[in-house]
């Protein structure tokens, strides 16, 4: 049931290995071997990739809750009775993992030394289930999901520009005149929003610039060259605005900081070690302030 679930979510008799630690032959033998017992075709199969049939799509529903049901009742046990161990796949933005997880990760592991992580440092928002992760952390409103999430930190945007820049352009005395700037957005939209607090109210600006980019250091780096404005966040932005390589605008339009969250499917929910490791994570910012 397992082996079958796993492969209709990755749509793929190799895939299913790799996350189950088995051959793409062994996948392929028990889905016909259940597929024979069950006397009904679950799946379709081409050069490209599976899709269930009607009948696999009813008995993936069914099947993947018996196997949540299955977790729960273990997890029962082994939390009573074990530490969080096996393997743990995490997504996380790249640089707030690479400046806040990077000591958080190897202490929680020597907490727990029967635990392996497997970290994908991406900007992107991953598919969870589709590609196989236990976890993930996400920055900034959340899209309306199945996924469960939980605050672990909070971080403020910070609009800036370099002093040059500035010099050139002016500084802009309120959210409206940022239309007559060269603004760098973080996303794959030609125009972006940032959002103010204006006169107590939350105001969505447009802007548009010269440049986007899925990364914020990619942003920030092009901010320090005079390239435009930015809306980043304080951990990115932190050391060039201390030196003064970026200077910030807009400031009393501020709005309230941006959550960070983990967010993980239900199914993972009963899990040990998902659970632990979200615990860590809030003990740990919580610690620091964030």
């Amino acid at each position: 049931m397992r082996i079958f679930v796993e492969t209709v979510d990755a749509q793929s008799f190799t895939a299913a290995g790799d996350r189950l630690g088995l051959s793409k032959q062994f996948v392929s033998k028990r889905v016909a071997a259940l597929e024979k017992r069950l006397g009904a075709r679950l799946l379709v199969r081409s050069t490209r990739r599976l899709r269930a049939t009607d009948l696999g799509l009813a008995y993936h529903e069914r099947a993947q809750r018996i196997l949540e049901e299955v977790d729960a009742a273990e997890q029962l046990i082994t939390s009573q009775t074990a530490a969080p161990r096996g393997l743990l796949r995490l997504s996380a933005p790249m640089t707030f993992a690479t400046l806040h997880l990077g000591a958080v990760i190897p202490a929680f592991m020597q907490r727990h030394p029967e635990v392996v992580i497997e970290l994908e440092l991406n900007d992107r928002a991953v598919d969870l289930i589709g590609e196989g992760y236990d976890m993930a952390v996400r920055i900034g409103t959340l899209a309306d999901s199945s996924l469960v999430a939980r605050r672990i930190a909070a971080v403020q945007l910070i609009t800036c520009a370099s002093p040059g820049y500035l010099r050139r352009h002016g500084t802009p005395s309120a959210p409206g005149e940022l239309a007559s700037h060269a603004c760098l957005t973080y996303g794959r939209a030609r125009r972006g929003e940032w959002t103010f607090r204006v006169e107590g109210r939350i105001r969505k600006v447009s802007v548009s610039g010269p440049m986007r980019a899925n990364n914020g250091e990619m942003l920030r780096d092009a901010a320090m060259a005079g390239l435009g404005i930015v809306s980043l966040p304080d951990f990115i932005v932190a050391a060039a605005l201390a030196d003064r390589r970026l200077v910030p605008v807009l400031d009393k339009f501020r709005p309230e900081g941006i959550n960070v969250h983990v967010v993980y499917p239900q199914h993972r929910q009963s899990s040990l070690l998902v659970r632990a490791f979200s615990d860590f994570l809030a003990e740990r910012f919580s610690a620091t302030g964030a």
